[in-house]
């Protein structure tokens, strides 16, 4: 498949939120810096949550491959997986803080396995961050610097969520990073409740404090 084609699956033209998919990763997708021994990905035998509440959307804030394979699991459930992957990979032979190509490559692979699930215009939408994203430790000044975080303009508005049925938030991660605290704060102040799971773990409602300003 062309790059365009395997966008094209993970941003069906008739889905409300396929204007979020972010292209980055896709124009990259048949590019290589390095080698990788399998070529397959499995889904998972069971799903990271197994509850679907017609009123909340889903973030899942993953390790960078294990987002997607989540993803596509939550696909199976019904949701429409939006990747929102905003990281370039390193040229060949050089080092990087992130590891965007492993992203790349389980989206090009997931895409065999996401055109064959029937999926709703209407679905939720569950978006897909690399939880590595933010990783900018640099042994040596010759490593590339390919980190990146998530902003408000990355996802819906509050008010297209609300406009959409939607009034609460799960995100599925170890803790709120920095970046996802300031999105989520601003989604709670229009009155989005926010839930909070660990991986298989019940969901929780959380407090969102504005600390994310403090050093």
């Amino acid at each position: 498949m062309t790059e365009k084609e395997i966008f094209r699956i993970w941003a069906p033209v008739h889905s409300k939120w396929s204007a979020w998919v972010r292209p980055v990763p896709f124009v990259e997708i048949n590019e290589h810096s390095k080698q990788y021994c399998s070529s397959i990905i499995a889904m998972p035998s069971r799903c990271i949550t197994e509850e679907y509440n017609p009123d909340m959307a889903v973030i899942l804030d993953l390790p960078g491959e294990e987002s997607v394979i989540e993803g596509l699991a939550l696909a199976g459930r019904g949701y429409q997986p939006i990747p929102i992957f905003n990281g370039t990979i390193e040229q060949q032979g050089a080092r990087a803080t992130v590891d965007n190509q492993s992203v790349a490559r389980a989206l090009c692979l997931g895409a065999d396995i996401l055109r064959n699930i029937e999926i709703s215009d209407n679905a939720l939408p569950v978006f897909l961050l690399d939880r590595n994203r933010r990783n900018r430790f640099k042994m040596d000044v010759s490593i590339f610097d390919n980190s990146w975080d998530v902003y408000p303009q990355d996802m819906p508005s509050a008010e297209y969520l609300i406009n959409n049925g939607i009034r609460r938030i799960l995100v599925i991660g170890e803790n709120l990073e920095k970046d996802l605290q300031k999105l989520v704060y601003e989604y709670q102040r229009k009155k989005i409740e926010i839930y909070l799971a660990k991986p298989y773990e019940a969901m929780k409602k959380i407090k969102v404090r504005r600390t994310f300003y403090k050093n």
